[in-house]
């Protein structure tokens, strides 16, 4: 811990459906929930609007319907949009430090310490917090962060997450535990599901009920690591520095998908087709590489990596595919996936394979590089190509975006962040005026 309450946490408030109730002035004030729209979808992020009846984070989607009202927007999610406005986010939070660690899309710490002449008082980062989240608002059309300031990572987790929506909590130095011991124990990044049900069993409660616990008893229940964590953190004793983004020397290739895909059949193709592209770059610049490793985005756009290294280097994209299709396989594709990379890291100026392999397609590589990539075919209707909250725009009608589709027909509301709420018209799904689009912007112009 430091002596300074000089560490700040930035968590967006239900981040992706502020975007799209900010891009679709009809749905301001009204329950919105993103994530996937199918049968087996689940949510991703629920407005507040959404929460009160009781939609949440992880449940099915199916279930989120029969709890919020007639009139609920359930959309796809639009990740390009998110992105966009994280960006401006993030760029705001270098201006305050260049000691910034992006946690994901909505959330980061930030090293006050590290920002030139700041005053690290109490009072000085209470008005520093009040300034920056205004700019947020301001630069992101009204997207909305909770802020928490400690003399920790943890404590300024803790902080963001105790005054929510557009909240700001500043825990003083000295005051740790008095603000931690009453806390549930599932407050801290340490306890899951499991974890907490362990803890129950014993009687822990709350994270004093685990400050009274022995550093024994915890390593009994959770092992060494685990538990030897918990009793630091249960202290509030947590030094973990804020560590800026820092890219892989890598060659990977990535695909984002406009629904969430599930079948493996169709995501293996993808891998197939990444892998070829790799390995089509990989020798294009005489580089071979010892780590293969997976992207995924989940359909709540958390990212995972899955890895594994080789013994000896390699450009071979069978070698490629044949590990990304494995650690999909363990990944799995619960929930959909949003988006997908292959790549390779750990590269050097030479392969040392199986001298032995024989080429099933004895193409050159130069057959390989120009390949194009390939395309999955997903589309068996006109309305298929069209899903709950995408942008488009009508040679006619304009910007706007999709309300639902079936039996042909898509209906749109014609609206943007800048416009009141617009009139719907529903059109034929193979309408050749209407047309995908980029997500608006809602710092232009109205004129």
């Amino acid at each position: 811990m430091r002596r300074e309450a000089s560490i700040l946490h930035l968590d967006l408030d239900a981040f992706f459906a502020a975007v799209e109730q900010r891009d679709k002035p009809s749905l301001r004030g009204r329950p919105v929930v993103v994530g996937g729209t199918g049968g087996r979808g689940v949510v991703a992020t629920a407005s507040y609007e959404a929460r009160a009846y009781g939609a949440r984070s992880a449940m099915s989607t199916a279930e989120a319907r029969r709890r919020c009202p007639s009139g609920t927007a359930f959309l796809g999610g639009r990740f390009a949009a998110y992105r966009r406005t994280s960006d401006v986010v993030m760029a705001l939070l270098r201006e305050v430090s260049p000691l910034v660690e992006p946690v994901s899309i909505d959330e980061a710490y930030v090293d006050l310490a590290a920002g030139p002449g700041l005053d690290l008082s109490v009072d000085g980062v209470t008005a520093l917090a009040r300034g920056l989240k205004e700019r947020i608002a301001a630069a992101t059309g009204g997207v909305t962060g909770s802020v928490g300031i400690g003399s920790s990572k943890l404590m300024a987790k803790i902080g963001s997450d105790l005054d929510k929506p557009d909240g700001l909590v500043v825990v003083p130095p000295g005051r740790e535990l008095e603000v931690l011991h009453p806390l549930p124990v599932t407050r801290l990044g340490g306890v899951g599901p499991a974890t907490a049900e362990r803890l129950h069993q014993v009687g822990v409660k709350t994270v004093a009920d685990l400050a009274a616990k022995s550093l024994p008893d915890l390593v009994a229940l959770a092992g060494r690591a685990h538990g030897t964590g918990l009793y630091a953190l249960a202290r509030a004793e947590d030094d973990r520095p804020v560590v800026a983004e820092r890219e892989a020397k890598s060659i990977s290739q990535e695909e984002t998908f406009a629904r969430d895909l599930t079948d493996r059949a169709v995501l293996g193709r993808y891998v197939d087709s990444m892998a070829a592209r790799v390995g089509s770059r990989l020798r294009a610049a005489a580089y071979s590489g010892r780590t293969v490793t997976l992207k995924l985005r989940r359909y709540d756009f958390t990212t995972l990596t899955r890895s594994q290294t080789l013994p000896h280097p390699t450009d071979d994209p069978r070698v490629i595919a044949s590990i990304a299709h494995r650690l999909l396989a363990e990944a799995g594709t619960q929930g959909g996936l949003r988006l997908l990379g292959v790549g390779v890291s750990g590269l050097s100026l030479y392969a040392q394979g199986d001298l032995f392999a024989v080429d099933d397609d004895p193409q050159p590589d130069d057959a390989v590089e120009d390949e194009p990539a390939q395309e999955v075919p997903e589309p068996v209707t006109a309305e298929s190509r069209w899903w709950p909250g995408q942008d488009v725009r009508h040679d006619e009608h304009g910007a706007g975006w999709v309300w639902g589709r079936g039996l042909g027909r898509v209906t749109v509301r014609f609206e943007g962040p800048l416009t009141p709420p617009g009139p719907v018209r529903t059109l034929a799904a193979d309408d050749p005026a209407l047309h995908p689009a980029e997500p608006p912007d809602w710092r232009a112009d109205a004129s």
